[in-house]
């Protein structure tokens, strides 16, 4: 079975996350995007785990459903012509806060549970180490080794995920806080470590530059802070609908189980490049290097960005083949993006979401019209330069400009070209 699947996302219980983060919601927009499973996110904190025990039921083996008193689709809501009910997979990040080796370090883990029960044990496991009451994503002083063996012991069929293994600040591989190998990090149980979360700044050709991951499955989520934001990064699937066919096939990906990412352009996350983001500064590794790491206004350190960091563990050229074995990966830009670039208006505004409605329910999810749809079954549903838009995007010719030390990057499909464009489609047209 052909499926797609976003396990990061956050409740919301978390800090800093939409307050429409219900299971309801992110049910709701999993089908507009086209996904079958969706991660619950923050199952350790206890009103959100109870939440789960009211609202959810088994479903596939390790996987579930609302409760049909939950799953009715409020009057005025839309949905494309084709989507079945979410499933949900049971998650948690946790943010561990610890030093080793001299260091401070800062690792967000995403921990997965094979049912409620287990979950509970690992919710009541690490609530006796620390508060996992006041934020869904809890911090921690536990070193990520011991997450892991205290996941292991939970339950076997348990996994833990590195989270956004580059992002400079929290993870594993991180320029500020992590370390220079996930063996470093996870210590004598990193051979429990069987995936890695590549995060919005970097893709997989970037990773395939450093041998250490190729034994590693790369995969990508959302890390939603809000149910809009479900899939903008997602995970394709060709197996069976069942946690533990989901951890085989990344387990042994070389199957073909696992069938790759869904992707960002890269440039887009918000720590692709190097940079100081209160002096409005954004620098490529090379001028960070020539500028000995300093902000020119300030004077001060930037933040080095994943580029960067990839680019000091590396240990082969940029443009390396894929890894064999290993699955590949296609770039989009959300939907929203798109049409705000074309309606010249931001992608939350009403003109975009008037559109981005009427598409989702006549045409598809949006996964499926941004990476499957032939492109003539949009002429004459939408704007003229829709087609146009999502040809360009599935051939990656883009305009990119990196975001660095926490502000997003923007990318634009048509760039410079825009007004003879619309001049000429307003001639076309009248």
């Amino acid at each position: 079975m052909r499926f797609n699947a976003d396990f990061h996302v956050h409740s919301k219980y978390s800090r800093a996350t939409s307050r429409s983060c219900d299971l309801e919601n992110l049910s709701l927009w999993g089908r507009r995007k086209g996904l079958t499973v969706v991660g619950t996110g923050d199952f350790t904190h206890p009103a959100w785990l109870a939440e789960l025990h009211e609202k959810l039921e088994p479903a596939e083996e390790g996987l579930y459903t609302l409760k049909a008193d939950h799953a009715r689709i409020p009057e005025g809501e839309f949905l494309p012509p084709r989507s079945e009910a979410v499933r949900f997979c049971l998650t948690v990040e946790i943010s561990s806060i610890y030093k080793k080796g001299g260091k401070v370090r800062k690792v967000h883990n995403v921990l997965f549970a094979p049912d409620l029960e287990r979950a509970s044990k690992i919710a009541e496991r690490l609530g006796a180490i620390g508060n996992v009451r006041s934020d869904g994503r809890p911090i921690l002083g536990l070193d990520s080794r011991g997450l892991l063996e205290i996941t292991l012991d939970c339950s076997p069929r348990a996994w833990l995920l590195p989270a956004h293994i580059w992002t400079p600040h929290f993870s594993a591989l991180g320029a500020r806080s992590g370390f220079d190998s996930i063996d470093d990090c996870y210590g004598d149980l990193a051979g429990e470590i069987f995936a890695v979360e590549t995060g919005l700044s970097s893709d997989p050709p970037m990773n395939w530059r450093l041998s250490q991951l190729d034994r590693l499955t790369l995969v990508s989520n959302s890390d939603a802070h809000s149910p809009a934001k479900l899939a903008r990064e997602a995970n394709m699937f060709n197996c069976a609908l069942s946690f533990s066919a989901i951890r085989h096939a990344l387990e042994h990906p070389d199957e073909g189980g696992f069938g790759g990412t869904i992707e960002f352009f890269p440039e887009e996350g918000k720590y692709h490049w190097d940079g100081h983001r209160n002096c409005a500064q954004r620098m490529s590794p090379a001028e960070t290097l020539a500028a000995d790491g300093l902000c020119a206004h300030c004077g001060r350190k930037v933040t080095r960005g994943v580029l960067h960091r990839v680019e000091e563990l590396a240990d082969r050229p940029e443009g390396i083949a894929r890894p064999a074995g290993r699955a590949g990966h296609v770039n989009l830009i959300p939907l929203q993006e798109i049409l705000g670039e074309i309606f010249h208006v931001g992608p939350g505004t009403k003109t975009v979401m008037r559109e981005y409605t009427k598409l989702i329910r006549e045409v598809g999810s949006e996964i499926e019209i941004l990476k499957d749809l032939p492109l003539d079954a949009l002429a004459g549903l939408s704007h003229p330069l829709l087609p146009e838009a999502i040809d360009r995007m599935r051939r990656g010719d883009v305009e990119a400009l990196a975001g660095y030390d926490g502000k997003f990057g923007t990318v634009s499909i048509f760039g410079n070209e825009r007004k003879p464009l619309d001049s000429a489609i307003q001639e076309t047209l009248f």
